[in-house]
């Protein structure tokens, strides 16, 4: 599918995409049919990368002019807070005529962006400034991913230390459970976001770096460009600092989960000791009822008429002793 956007009256409006290219500030293919891709490629003369290109890691794939386009790509989250996550990358081509993003999957920004600049709120009238400000868009939405695991991550924290002061009662094994459920998700949300920030991070450079006063390179000619520059310096600083951030609320996730292990340790601990005790206690008696069991022909105590009541007695003495013993070092 592709989307074609222009620009009117400081604000974005939606075009047809075979619409003249003068009118379109910006395509957006989202998993595009071979044909979409290759009428594209040869209207706007790009040779647009494929979905397993956009795969690759190494940053040469990633990062690199040609023909005086930027060719970005970052791998970035989508449908983060539902069941079905989506790690994917979205390819960022910058042209001085127009912007190209593809994509196979859909984050956030691409649905609030479009909206949102249609408004007027967000400065959209050059192939830069509306990169820019798309970039703007999702870097606010990781700073959102990011609140909403820090909020998770301090309901766990609750959950973990202060169940037992809440409620007066030991936390049941389900509940613990639930938690590290909790916590694995909380830690494969943090390390998308995480993963998310480094590309944009590399992204940002790489365009703060094209943008830039560069001898030889029509790309810091291109529209916009002196405008974009400091808004795309501060984009860097504002990714910077969210990796920050994203790096301590996974130190914390890391403390949580092996306080979770410690936890479920204590009260595995707590259960394997009253089975010690129990069978300690039990010990005792089993041995008094073990040597009077035994089928030999003299044992005077058989013929004692206080013989039974003596057995038992010390059988629940010897019982009882070692409990009261335990009770007494703080053992039960």
């Amino acid at each position: 599918m592709i989307r074609a956007y222009g620009h009117h009256a400081e604000r974005l409006v939606k075009r047809a995409p075979d619409a003249d290219l003068a009118n379109i500030l910006w395509f957006d293919l989202e998993a595009p049919s071979n044909e979409e891709e290759t009428t594209l490629e040869a209207r706007l003369g790009l040779d647009l990368p494929t979905r397993d290109e956009m795969r690759e890691i190494e940053q040469s794939a990633r990062l690199y002019v040609e023909n005086g386009a930027v060719f970005m790509t970052a791998t970035l989250p989508a449908s983060s807070e539902g069941e079905s996550p989506a790690l994917e990358p979205v390819t960022f081509v910058l042209t001085d005529r127009c912007l190209v993003t593809v994509r196979y999957h859909t984050p956030r920004a691409f649905t609030t962006f479009p909206p949102h600049a249609a408004k007027g709120l967000a400065p959209c009238d050059t192939p830069a400034a509306l990169l820019t400000s798309l970039l703007d868009a999702m870097v606010e939405r990781q700073a959102d991913l990011l609140e909403h695991v820090g909020a998770g991550i301090d309901g766990v924290s609750r959950d973990i230390f202060r169940h037992k002061a809440q409620t007066g009662k030991p936390r049941p094994d389900k509940d613990m459970r639930g938690i590290l459920e909790t916590i694995g998700r909380m830690g494969d949300l943090s390390g998308n976001i995480r993963l998310g920030l480094l590309s944009l991070e590399r992204l940002v450079g790489f365009l703060a770096l094209n943008l830039g006063e560069r001898t030889g390179e029509r790309v810091a000619d291109m529209p916009g460009a002196r405008e974009a520059r400091p808004r795309v310096k501060v984009l860097a600083r504002d990714v910077r600092a969210l990796s920050e951030h994203a790096a301590f609320l996974d130190q914390k996730i890391t403390f949580l989960l092996d306080a979770a292990l410690g936890f479920i340790n204590i009260e595995q601990n707590a259960i394997i000791k009253i089975f010690s005790v129990a069978a300690v206690g039990f010990l005792p008696p089993t041995l008094v009822a073990s040597i009077y069991g035994m089928n030999f022909q003299f044992m005077p105590e058989l013929d004692w008429g206080l013989g039974y009541p003596l057995a038992l007695g010390l059988m629940v003495l010897s019982a009882a002793l070692p409990l009261w013993y335990f009770r007494r070092r703080g053992w039960l």
